[in-house]
């Protein structure tokens, strides 16, 4: 259980909120950079509950910044992208990517005031297919994140952007519980159902599993546990890393490079965002007969885009439909009877409600991450509110290249950790991120 107080420190992500300042000590992925074309219409964005505007400018430079005019607030969404600028279309003024005042035309006779204004803008980088900002106070932004997933090449990447309409921390921690793999996603799969060379066997002969959970330099680090074949400790590890990533055992240890970046909109919508390598072995989702084990079926059909602040990346599976649950499929094929494992996470999280209230809870062992990722997420908050502590990862990114998730089966006699760092040490790695390492 997490008090009321605590709950309201981790939740509230807004400008002037403990964790909305620890967030802002990061790069986040705000959009894809495919989203906005050189002097083409700028892109509304929520994030940490700031309304800003995306757009590239003729030379092809992104720029991210509040969407109101430094004049007299009108929102720049509605301006003129042209000529190396964003005109407003109130009054004319023009600002660069940077946020530069480059034209003042409703002032005669007064050339130098334009160089006194400036609009509010973000610092950006552009990396594999997304526009990365940061938008926090220092006059130097820190490293650029080095998350093993994010460093992937363009060409070997795929990455996913899904609305969630819930606060960030809930979605996140959905990530975090691997317990409930062997119900919501593998309910009513039997262990005769599956190829005895799939370890996923083990998840479904035991489904509660036993937890080991420790701090690490880049967040928290679970792995769950349950006995494999003789002799044989079956392990799926996954991993918290600050602010808001997951690392989870959707695989194969030895390739199993990708992550779930879960960025606040604004306190109860976030924005889901999936990297990973297309390299990697596919999860093992099917039944030894060859087929996809009934509701793991891909299905991440999406709304037509509008320009609402909230308009992007939204599942046509919602609670507006109940995410199209089949009740017949429930008692006859699949544990929820909703297709898709995003959206059966998405159903179990948003049902919570837009903000968890946490005292309604009863945690027990297999909650461990999820208590221990809160209990450390609060101190980094109070270290940065009393101590100005930069949080885990923030000026040492390259610490995140220790973290992969992932499954293996290791020898019992072998200490939990002592088996993930032989099998990192193996462990294939895209290009860019071999050497990040090195």
């Amino acid at each position: 259980m997490l008090s009321a107080r605590d709950n309201e420190t981790l939740t509230r992500v807004g400008p002037g909120t403990p964790m909305g300042a620890l967030m802002r000590q990061y790069w986040l992925p705000a959009c894809k950079s495919s989203e906005i074309a050189a002097d083409g219409p700028p892109l509304r964005l929520m994030l940490l509950g700031e309304k800003l505007i995306a757009f590239r400018d003729s030379a092809g430079r992104a720029g991210i910044m509040d969407h109101r005019c430094p004049h007299r607030c009108a929102s720049l969404f509605f301006g003129r992208n042209e000529e190396g600028g964003l005109r407003c279309i109130y009054h004319g003024w023009k600002f660069d990517v940077d946020g530069k005042c480059l034209d003042t035309p409703n002032i005669p006779g007064q050339p130098g005031f334009k160089d006194r204004v400036h609009a509010k803008a973000y610092k950006i980088f552009e990396r594999g297919g997304v526009v990365w900002v940061y938008m926090g106070a220092r006059e130097t932004a820190p490293p650029q994140p080095m998350i093993e997933a994010t460093l992937v090449p363009e060409g070997e990447a795929r990455i996913t952007f899904t609305m969630r309409e819930c606060n960030w921390l809930q979605a996140l921690e959905g990530d975090l519980d691997t317990a409930h793999f062997g119900f919501l996603h593998m309910g009513k799969v039997a262990p005769e159902d599956l190829d005895g060379a799939n370890m996923h066997r083990f998840a479904v002969e035991d489904r509660a599993p036993r937890f080991e959970v420790k701090e690490t330099e880049w967040g928290t680090m679970a792995g769950a546990y349950r006995k494999a074949d003789p002799g044989k400790v079956y392990w799926r590890i996954s991993h918290f890393l600050f602010p808001f990533w997951a690392l989870f055992p959707d695989g194969t240890f030895e390739d199993n490079v990708t992550a779930d970046a879960w960025v606040p909109l604004d306190d109860t919508h976030t924005m889901f965002v999936n990297f990973a390598w297309t390299k990697r072995t596919a999860p093992l989702r099917t039944l030894k007969d060859g087929r996809i084990i009934p509701g793991l079926e891909y299905r991440h059909d999406l709304l037509p885009q509008t320009t609402d602040w909230l308009g992007r990346f939204r599942l046509a599976s919602n609670a507006g439909n109940d995410h199209r649950i089949d009740r017949d499929a429930q008692r006859n094929a699949s544990f929820t009877g909703v297709t898709g494992i995003t959206i059966q996470d998405q159903m179990a999280t948003e049902s919570m409600g837009p903000i968890v209230d946490r005292e309604f809870e009863h945690l027990v062992p297999s909650d461990a991450m999820v208590a221990r990722t809160r209990q450390r997420m609060l101190a980094a908050v109070r270290a940065l509110g009393e101590n100005g502590t930069a949080p885990p990862g923030v000026d040492d990114p390259a610490v995140n290249l220790g973290a992969r998730g992932g499954a293996f089966v290791a020898p019992e006699s072998l200490d939990w950790l002592e088996a993930y760092r032989e099998l990192l040490q193996i462990s294939q790695r895209p290009k860019q991120a071999t050497k990040a390492a090195e």
